[in-house]
């Protein structure tokens, strides 16, 4: 393991975010303020409690989670895919460090700055709502685990992309519609006995439910479950990248 490389590639990454620290974490933090307000203040007015949980300290695992995936799939598909668009990803593929190293290194980046605006979040919470961390240890664990596995993701988007419309078709289209249908607003047993069969074949709603978990001591699937489908996803996507810099797919388009 080159830990030069991957330091050298996760302070690139890092400085390049800081060096728009404004716009970086501004921008996601604002908008999950006005969803505290419109959704906390105006369907909060509706709906008191949701398991006996206040719906305003209900949503906040939800907003974070949303933040988490979006953010960890930005920034990796638009970290690696930079390199590609300006040929400069030929000097990773010719310096000594290995496809292990490369991603560690945009990934580690990623998963950094999704971490670090979930935290925010969650102290800007505190403004609006009285939140109480009920594991926080396991907290901290799946909001590792869900930034790894969605910045590995974010990763292949950035390597399978030809143009800049590409990068955006899967974060827009397929990761944002799974997150509101996750449970990020509401829980499965809100929904009729079908609808909530159907939610639960949404992947999103497993990593939500664990979160959520782990804030008020309630979930909607069980937790291991949760954990299982977190850790399938990250070594599947591990798999898909291992292959990706064995053959060459994308790389040297």
């Amino acid at each position: 393991m080159n830990w030069l490389a991957v330091r050298a590639i996760y302070a690139h990454e890092m400085n390049r975010f800081f060096r728009t620290i404004w716009q970086s974490v501004a921008s996601p933090v604002l908008s999950t303020v006005l969803y505290f307000v419109v959704f906390g203040a105006a369907i909060g007015g509706r709906i008191q409690t949701v398991d006996d949980v206040p719906y305003g300290a209900f949503i906040v695992p939800g907003l974070m989670m949303l933040t988490v995936l979006q953010q960890s799939v930005s920034n990796a598909s638009f970290g690696i895919y930079f390199p590609k668009f300006s040929g400069t990803i030929y000097e990773y593929l010719v310096s000594p460090a290995g496809w292990i190293e490369v991603t560690a290194g945009f990934v580690g980046a990623a998963a950094s700055k999704a971490i670090l605006i979930a935290v925010i979040i969650l102290l800007t919470s505190f403004w609006f709502n009285g939140v109480h961390i009920a594991h926080p240890v396991w907290m901290l664990v799946f909001l590792v685990l869900t930034a790894v596995s969605f910045s590995l993701l974010g990763f292949i988007i950035g390597l399978w992309a030809k143009n800049f419309e590409q990068l955006q078709i899967v974060p827009m289209m397929v990761i944002m519609p799974l997150t509101f249908l996750g449970g990020a607003f509401y829980s499965a047993s809100m929904l009729p006995p079908f609808w909530e069969s159907v939610a639960k074949l949404n992947p999103v709603l497993y990593l939500v439910s664990g979160f959520r978990w782990s804030f008020f001591d309630m979930a909607d699937v069980p937790v291991m479950s949760s954990l299982v489908a977190v850790t399938i996803m990250l070594l599947i996507c591990l798999a898909v990248i291992r292959w990706i810099f064995a053959t060459g797919w994308r790389l040297r388009e």
